[in-house]
Order: C-alpha cells, then structure tokens, then sequence
C-alpha cells in the first residue's frame, strides 16, 4: 500500500473536537433560551439554524464563501480588523465543521430542555435559587441525556464533513487536507490503497462513537428504570 500521510487523521480530530466543544456550549445556550421562551420570530430562527442539515453541503459551502470570502463583508471585514483569512485556510475547516454539526446538537439539545418536568424549576426558584444555580443543579442534570447525544452527533459529523469544506477550505496538503477530502483526493490520484485506508479509519471512529452512544443510553435507561 501507498505510504499514509497522518495529517489528515490529527487535523479531522482537531478540527472535530474544538467545533464540538463550540457547538455544544453556544447550541445549549440557544437551546435552552428556545425551549423555555416563545417570541416573535422564533419558527424562523430555529428554521435558519436548522437549515444546514437539509441543503446540499455545497450550497453550504457556497453560502460560507460569499459571507466569509476575501469579498464577502464578514471577510473583508475580519481582514481589515484582525488580518485573519477564512477562506484557504484551516479556519475555513473549522467553520464549515461548526455550521454543519450545530443544528444536530442544538435539535438535541432542544429536546433535552422540554423533556423533563419544569415544575421542578419553579420549584427551586420559590426557594430562593438564581437562574444560574437552577440551571445547573437542575436544568442541566436532567438534560445531560440529551445534551450527551447531541455532541456524539455533532462529533461525528464533523468528523466526516466534505463538501463545505472543500468549498471554502479548498484542498492544501498538510493545511486543509481532512480525512474525507484525503479520500476524495487519493480515488481522483488513483492511490486506492490510501483511500481504503482513511475510509476504514473514518468507519471505525464513527462506529465507535454511535456504538459507545448507544451503550451509555441504554445503560443510563435501565439504571433510571431500577
């Protein structure tokens, strides 16, 4: 078999990790002040943060270029005040990573907070307790479940994200090269042998994620059951 470039594997995982660890904290801070508020407008936010998981990654992807491009107005103006490019860049990677796996965890963190009894809130403010305690001695414990599984799914994604990121990301070996974008790019150089090898590698993290999710949920069920 052709000689593997480990690049892609650290940057998929990098890439993975910190997008999930932004995804899960501002996903469950939308979340939580969706499902406990109703407002003008909300159908249509949750619509637009829904909105990734239904279009083509490419559109995504195009959607991402002409915001954050040298002249999309979030680039030009990030370009401006910060020197810092998205486009080409492994910025780019983490972007599209980000936008493509938050609605999973914010649909799960949705449910998660309008699952369980909100009396029992109700209750601990009457004795006393700020909204900061009471979300996290109670809001917080009750939805963990949920919460759990949405960063496993917004973890996987972003593992396998592709066609985003080669939209704004481009392919740049040892730059932007992802596991996905690796084995688009090995089939295109006929190096088969390099493809078989990130494809079994991507099935096995993905596996094992969704197999140790699914272990957890029916352990926490039956332990809740007992």
């Amino acid at each position: 078999m052709e000689q593997v470039n480990l690049f892609p594997f650290w940057l998929s995982l990098k890439t993975a990790l910190i997008s999930t660890v932004f995804v899960f904290i501002i996903g469950m801070m939308i979340a939580y002040f969706v499902a406990k508020k109703d407002f003008f407008g909300k159908s249509v936010l949750e619509a637009i943060i829904m909105l990734p998981l239904v279009l083509p990654p490419t559109v995504v992807g195009f959607g991402l270029l002409y915001l954050f491009g040298k002249n999309g107005f979030i680039g030009k103006w990030l370009m401006a005040q910060f020197d810092v490019q998205i486009v080409f860049t492994w910025y780019g990677v983490l972007l599209a990573a980000i936008v493509v796996s938050f609605p999973l965890m914010y649909q799960s963190a949705v449910a998660a907070f309008q699952q369980y009894d909100r009396n029992l809130e109700y209750v601990a403010y009457t004795l006393g307790k700020s909204r900061w305690n009471v979300f996290w001695t109670i809001s917080f414990p009750l939805a963990w479940p949920g919460l759990l599984s949405g960063t496993v799914l917004a973890f996987a994604r972003a593992l396998g994200e592709f066609g985003a990121t080669l939209m704004i990301a481009g392919y740049i070996p040892n730059v932007t090269d992802t596991i996905p974008i690796a084995i688009y790019f090995a089939v295109e150089s006929g190096e088969m042998g390099v493809a078989k090898f990130w494809v079994v590698t991507i099935v096995i993290i993905g596996f094992i994620a969704i197999y140790w999710l699914n272990w957890w949920s029916r352990k926490h069920m039956m332990k809740h059951k007992q």
